[in-house]
């Protein structure tokens, strides 16, 4: 209506023929309109020549009016970076902060500041959810809300597994609303377990689970609550002590029941059925990503379950869930991207981090480019894996040659903002990687003529999992990942998987050396955003026999730093 207004006036509160019409007949208004026209022939020749203009004009003043705050301003190349700005100052889109639906409002937004704002450093959702999957999560929503600690329902269904834990007897059934629990316990680096958690938290829609998470040192300082008005915490008095200790050797263990094959029924018999999918599983273990094993498992009201990776892959594998998947992720490259950030909000103490770099470092930069380095032979620097990450970005055209000192042209002053600024964030262990590299475009010219700046927010020397404090900076370093316009990535490692996959970015991964030699070539640009499933099974479940499983469905392929792993792809 401001628009409106603005352009109506004009500096006029009424126009001439408004200003005769008033308390007159017809005929009346009708002369005064031909005398105000007579005395002022220019209103005459110029009202038809005035509403084309206002016309044509209106457009582009409501189009300007809309973009005057949008804070991603077009620029040739990747795309630009944030400008200074207060979230809360512009009129938001709810559509847009949302993800088109994905998340919901409601939340006090200071408590979480990440589950609103991160969209603001990203100049547009990379993939959007199907309506599908808006309603599953809704659905899912309800569950967690109906059946979460300090319910009623949770009460009764905690004390009975408690019972039956104590006495050695099945978990009767009884009124517990419905409610079945997947506890999920997940375990390794932080990469690892968000990972896990989002490949639980799959699970648990598909198999109507309220999902819980064991919150180990440190999850509660990480992440915020995820859905409203409930916890997904697991309750310090869950009833089984030591889950990380559990192993498939347990009496309660899937193992034991198929390898003993006991009756379906015999899962009525037991307080829980405890699920091992380490990325070394066995075989009976990954029995679980088949169908009648799925039917096997839904009689059992606590499913505990530990991880260290993403699986995915294995459930897409799984032929009772296909049509479900298919409406849930039309894109079959998008299911991390989605889950992620409806799942993993960082906390406000995390987000500051996070920001506070950001705005420090990349804020200003034309381009970003993030290079992940992660070395699994030790954390003594390596030459050939500098060479790597070097041969990789020159390659692959993604940082500028260096000129020769005879070929640098004198020092002159240049103009305010010519020289284009590329900033690079290094992730990594170790700082020498970054210091080579950085001291590389210190002491020599681009050739592009461009200013390339090199930071790395963090250099822990070891990996600390589960150190809440090392947690911290891992998250905060794996969320800027996501904020690069390209990302460079080593094979193998979850860490960069999570980067990556959070920016909707495909990365260039870089092929894991052998023999302490610098691969050729060094990387290559993935076949999709999708993690990695580490280990994923090898066995048909519809033939019931071994098989090739990164050729039986079209979007599950072997990845492209892993021989033996399966990722998501979108067949084209």
């Amino acid at each position: 209506m401001e628009l409106e207004r603005g352009v109506g006036v004009v500096g006029i509160s009424k126009r001439p023929w408004q200003q005769c019409s008033g308390a007159v007949d017809q005929k009346a208004a009708a002369h005064c309109t031909d005398e105000v026209e007579r005395r002022c022939p220019w209103i005459a020749g110029k009202k038809v020549a005035f509403v084309a203009i206002c016309l044509i004009a209106s457009p582009l003043l409501i189009f300007l009016f809309c973009r005057r705050d949008w804070p991603f301003p077009s620029k040739s190349g990747w795309s630009s970076p944030a400008t200074t700005y207060t979230p809360h100052a512009i009129a938001e889109s709810k559509k847009d902060v949302l993800l088109g639906g994905l998340l919901v409002p409601g939340f006090d937004e200071r408590t979480c500041r990440s589950r609103y704002d991160y969209t603001l450093y990203r100049k547009k959702t990379v993939r959007s959810p199907s309506a599908h999957l808006i309603n599953r999560l809704r659905a899912q929503e309800a569950l967690q809300r109906r059946c979460g600690p300090g319910t009623a329902a949770y009460r009764r269904a905690a004390e009975r597994l408690e019972y039956s834990r104590r006495n050695d007897t099945g978990a009767a059934a009884a009124d517990d609303g419905g409610c079945k629990y997947l506890v999920l316990v997940p375990y390794r680096g932080l990469g690892n377990r968000m990972l896990a958690m989002a490949s639980a938290f799959l699970y648990a829609m598909l198999s109507g689970r309220a999902l819980l998470i064991d919150r180990g040192e440190s999850l509660a300082d990480l992440f915020c609550e995820p859905f409203p008005e409930t916890t997904w915490l697991l309750p310090p008095e869950f009833p089984i002590k030591n889950l990380e200790g559990l192993t498939g050797e347990v009496q309660e263990s899937y193992r034991n029941l198929v390898q003993n094959h006991l009756p379906a029924a015999s899962v009525s018999e037991l307080p829980y059925v405890f699920v091992d999918l380490d990325h070394a599983c066995t075989h009976h273990d990954k029995l679980f990503y088949c169908d009648d094993d799925q039917q096997f498992l839904h009689r059992a009201p606590w499913l505990l379950m530990r991880t260290d990776g993403y699986f995915v892959p294995a459930i897409f594998l799984n032929p009772a869930y296909q049509d479900e998947l298919d409406r849930l992720f039309p894109r079959k490259d998008s299911v991390f991207y989605l889950l992620a950030h409806y799942l993993l909000h960082p906390t406000n103490k995390v987000w500051g981090l996070i920001t506070r770099f950001y705005d420090s470092y990349l804020k200003n930069s034309d381009e970003r480019l993030g290079i992940q380095v992660r070395v699994f032979d030790g954390d003594t620097p390596f030459k050939h894996i500098l060479d790597q990450i070097i041969s990789c970005t020159s390659r692959e055209h993604l940082l500028p040659e260096v000129l020769l000192p005879a070929q640098e042209p004198p020092l002159t002053t240049p103009a305010a903002g010519a020289a284009r600024l590329k900033a690079v964030l290094m992730t990594g262990l170790n700082p020498w990687y970054y210091e080579s590299i950085r001291w590389k475009y210190l002491q020599s010219a681009t050739a592009t003529g461009e200013v390339v700046s090199v930071h790395q927010p963090s250099h822990e020397e070891h990996q600390l999992s589960g150190n809440t404090t090392h947690d911290m900076k891992a998250l905060a370093e794996m969320y800027l990942l996501s904020m690069a316009d390209a990302v460079v990535a080593s094979g193998w490692s979850t860490f960069g998987y999570v980067g990556h996959g959070l920016g909707g970015l495909t990365p260039w991964v870089m092929f894991k050396p052998e023999n302490l030699t610098t691969p050729d070539p060094p990387c290559r640009r993935a076949i999709s955003m999708e993690p990695c499933m580490h280990g994923p099974p090898f066995y048909d479940c519809r033939v019931k026999r071994g098989a090739d499983t990164g050729k039986l469905v079209p979007h599950v392929r072997h990845c492209d730093d892993m021989s033996w792993g399966l990722k998501l792809v979108h067949p084209e």
